[in-house]
């Protein structure tokens, strides 16, 4: 039963990074942006989620909250720093410089104002469900109820509407989504929104299956990347497939390795993928 207990605590750690790693790869399709302030980000938004919730909101409107703070942070991180460098053409190791700064100053910010320590949401303690050995815990099935819905919602809004039509092109070419008619900035815009959204969502939701500590985002950036590699970059869905298996994969390995060991094998996973299939598992 411990094989079984691992994988479903590796699907639901999967269904968070996998947001993430959505919202990762975005940024990448559409903007060329390799994002190493992603991770910090998604714990912007966990905080957001917690300042609201343990001052009276109820978790699932502190995570409407946390959305829309984080979605204000990248939104002015795109005025003041991503559309001056695309302006004057910066190149892509410029560009990850400044990300990593970013990440400095996020986390630093948030040590300035809620400090180091652990912090929790204001919810009830609840037991366990047993479910043939398996300890099923209520929140990590929420984790995976919400990150489904998330999916399916991020699916439709890519397929079936304009906005997600113009993402789909910009990220094939975006000279000639230009010359076709299409606004490069309000896909920009957009792209931001949603990157913000899943982000925070995916943050919010760490907080819910473990505590909320600073760097609980920056920990997680290198599975993101494994995910986004695997998946094949620029890939959504490819990000999503990348996420679970990479969720699931370090969990599994702690029979084998101890925990400590888990960002180890996310490591080892983007490396035998980009030395085996540079293109991701799931791209064309």
């Amino acid at each position: 039963m411990d094989i079984a207990q691992l994988i479903f605590n590796g699907v639901a750690l999967g269904c968070i990074i996998s947001l993430a790693a959505v919202g990762l790869t975005l940024t990448y399709g559409i903007l060329r942006l390799s994002n190493f302030a992603h991770g910090d980000f998604m714990t912007l938004g966990a905080y957001f989620t917690w300042l609201s919730n343990t001052n009276g909101v109820n978790i699932w409107l502190a995570m409407i909250f946390g959305c829309l703070g984080t979605i204000v942070a990248m939104l002015i991180s795109e005025q003041a720093l991503w559309k001056p460098m695309r302006n004057v053409r910066a190149d892509t190791t410029t560009l990850i410089i400044i990300s990593i700064g970013l990440a400095l100053f996020l986390r630093s910010t948030i040590l300035l104002i809620w400090g180091g320590g652990n912090q929790s949401y204001n919810l009830p303690l609840l037991e366990a469900i047993d479910v043939f050995g398996v300890k099923i815990a209520y929140y990590r099935v929420i984790v995976i109820i919400l990150a489904i819905l998330a999916i399916i919602a991020l699916h439709f809004l890519l397929q079936n509407s304009k906005i997600g039509k113009a993402m789909r092109a910009v990220a094939d070419n975006i000279d000639l989504a230009r010359v076709s008619g299409i606004n490069v900035e309000k896909v920009v815009f957009w792209t931001w929104i949603i990157t913000g959204i899943l982000t925070a969502l995916a943050g919010g939701m760490y907080g819910l299956m473990t505590q909320v500590r600073p760097n609980m985002g920056w920990f997680l950036i290198l599975p993101m990347f494994a995910s986004v590699i695997l998946g094949g970059i620029g890939n959504p869905y490819g990000a999503i497939a990348g996420g679970l298996i990479i969720g699931v994969v370090s969990e599994l390995s702690t029979l084998v390795l101890g925990p400590e060991y888990k960002l180890g094998v996310a490591l080892l996973i983007m490396v035998i993928i980009l030395l085996v299939k540079p293109q991701g598992l799931f791209s064309n």
